[in-house]
């Protein structure tokens, strides 16, 4: 089956060379800093001209949102530094909505890095391990943080994709497809749920407790003991602000030490989490890709659809097989723009199927010959395929 198009985001820039599907061969050539980079054009140079004439399947959030469809309504400084600890809530650092926009960084200010809640949020310590002298800039929605990459408000954001105990954040995937953003590394954080409280509240006094649903949910085992009434908020950080400035004797909050430390709470109980081993996978992201290299170990993310047939998921698993290329994570998303798919059936007339997306993350990089053979080869018969990063990828803890 011919494919009807391809986006490989890392080919938007000329100086990554072209690549050429029908042989799988990817060329890159050294003259790196005399190609000047085009942002947003979605396509390598080489595959949109032999593509241009076909047309192209409608896919989910094929093309970016525009950034003057967000009304920027105010002007804020959040200059703050994430690492201080702050006891008083109200000084803070507001998080950063779609419509806030702030002065650009100076050629001189540390890198600002954008993370989903507010300061003592695991995401804040994951950016913080990926760019430890970083200014972490908090957002109040994972779309924000896209936003604020995209509109230079921020050099990178670091968001969660998956949880080894609650399993992927389906926002970020979907959000992954809809912006223009590449990425450019990963974090792994072990998480260490803590029980938090007033100054001279004990947990047996504790009527309910609040947190992120997540959290909540993987600390099943010591709530229930408790016998607390569970809440949920937007964030950890942000149940344990709550409960620090609205004076809660009666409610405790499941978040972090730092939460702790930063609102002035006590731990009642730490490690509180059912499965010691609980580690959350952040991506970083940035408005423009790094070079694929193959002097580290290195990750290919990308995102895919294929026509329905018989066996065709298992042809489009088989080109990384047949190359040894090892695949770490396989996702399946319904496309929201077009959910269901009409084949026809001589004997009952229609049945209908979701039309999905695959993501998958594969252990290799996009400079080595296999990576390069194998996405040729999904191009028979994906119908779209992007790449959404190459990057170095995060063995440590």
């Amino acid at each position: 089956m011919a494919l009807t198009r391809v986006i490989v985001s890392w080919g938007s820039f000329p100086h990554l060379g072209s690549i050429d599907f029908d042989t799988g061969r990817c060329d890159f050539p050294l003259k790196l800093k005399n190609e000047a980079l085009e942002i947003g054009k979605g396509a390598c140079p080489s595959v949109s001209r032999r593509w241009s004439a076909h047309p192209a399947t409608p896919v989910e959030d094929d093309n970016p949102p525009s950034s003057s469809a967000v009304e920027l309504q105010k002007v804020v400084d959040i200059g703050a530094d994430s690492k201080k600890l702050y006891k008083d809530s109200t000084s803070l650092p507001r998080p950063l909505s779609v419509t806030d926009l702030y002065a650009f960084p100076s050629p001189g200010s540390n890198v600002r890095v954008a993370y989903q809640g507010v300061p003592g949020a695991y995401s804040e310590a994951a950016a913080l391990k990926a760019y430890p002298q970083c200014e972490a800039v908090p957002c109040e929605q994972f779309e924000a943080a896209f936003k604020a990459v995209e509109l230079w408000l921020v050099d990178r954001a670091v968001l969660p994709i998956e949880n080894s105990l609650g399993g992927s954040i389906h926002r970020n995937y979907d959000l992954l497809l809809r912006h223009r953003l590449h990425i450019v590394g990963e974090v792994q954080l072990a998480v260490n749920h803590c029980l938090l409280g007033l100054p001279g509240v004990r947990k047996e006094e504790l009527k309910r407790v609040l947190s992120h649903p997540q959290a909540l949910s993987q600390c099943e085992a010591t709530l229930s003991k408790l016998g607390v009434v569970r809440e949920s908020v937007d964030d950890t950080a942000g149940a344990a602000q709550f409960v620090a400035s609205n004076d809660l004797r009666d409610a405790g909050a499941v978040a972090s030490a730092r939460a702790a430390e930063i609102y002035g709470l006590n731990i009642l109980a730490e490690g509180i989490q059912d499965d010691s081993e609980n580690i959350t996978r952040f991506l970083i992201l940035a408005r423009e890709p790094i070079i694929p290299r193959t002097d580290r170990p290195f990750k290919t993310s990308i995102v895919f659809t294929l026509e329905e047939g018989p066996g065709i998921i298992f042809k489009a698993l088989a080109v990384f097989a047949m190359r040894n290329i090892n695949l770490t994570k396989i996702e399946s998303r319904p496309q929201r723009k077009r959910p269901l798919r009409v084949v026809d059936d001589s004997n009952t007339g229609s049945a209908k199927y979701f039309d999905y997306l695959f993501y998958i993350d594969f252990e290799a990089s996009m400079a080595e010959t296999c990576a390069q053979n194998a996405l040729g080869h999904l191009q028979e018969f994906a119908t779209f395929l992007r790449v959404l990063g190459c990057y170095p990828m995060d063995t440590a803890l």
